[in-house]
């Protein structure tokens, strides 16, 4: 599985209406809820703000919702692209300003999905790994070093308090977690503080 890495949007015209996509990380159903909630603040003025989601370790929670639409014409579609992308953690809203031309049940069918996977072509993803926590205190010259190894090591989260010492924290990939732990002891030679 995937997940993407931040926000995406792109828009497709059908017959004079307007489709606005707008792809959202999440990692709860209730943070979709909060997504659909934004994005109306956002279109205050338009016909429909159809959603799908999905989320959970391998994709198996999903909520979707045709906002008016006939039943199964929007929501439905997009989340059935959704279920094929090898995607979870996302939440696809998509904005419709009705352009004046009913499209029959098969034209919305193929407008929510095609709005659907137009977005899924622009958003940054990466593999979905296990991440663990880990913290470091160190000295100011051991900073390079350690900084060094943690981009080699792919931490994310990072963060960093500068006072007396240093204090680093971050997730590192589970699997590289005792690395870590190696490379540290190397720089440190006992002299900075890890805890995962």
């Amino acid at each position: 599985m995937e997940r993407i890495l931040g926000a995406a949007q792109c828009e497709i015209v059908v017959k004079k209406s307007r489709f606005i996509s707008i792809a959202y990380p999440i990692s709860t159903l209730e943070e979709c809820k909060e997504k659909v909630l934004e994005t109306r603040r956002l279109h205050p003025d338009a016909n429909h703000v159809v959603h799908a989601a999905i989320c959970g370790r391998s994709g198996s929670l999903f909520s979707s919702s045709d906002d008016r639409e006939p039943k199964n014409t929007a929501g439905r579609p997009a989340l059935e692209v959704l279920k094929g992308s090898g995607i979870t953690d996302i939440c696809v809203c998509i904005v419709r300003y009705f352009g004046g031309t009913l499209l029959g049940t098969g034209g919305l069918v193929k407008a929510y999905g095609d709005s659907a996977k137009e977005v899924l072509k622009i958003v940054e993803r990466e593999e979905l790994v296990d991440r663990i926590p880990f913290s470091l205190r160190l000295d100011y010259d051991q900073y390079n070093p350690i900084k060094r190894t943690l981009d080699e090591l792919d931490c994310k989260d990072l963060s960093e308090i500068f006072e007396e010492g240093i204090k680093i924290s971050g997730m590192v990939e589970e699997k590289h977690g005792e690395i870590l732990k190696k490379r540290v002891s190397d720089i440190g030679q006992g002299r900075i503080t890890i805890t995962i």
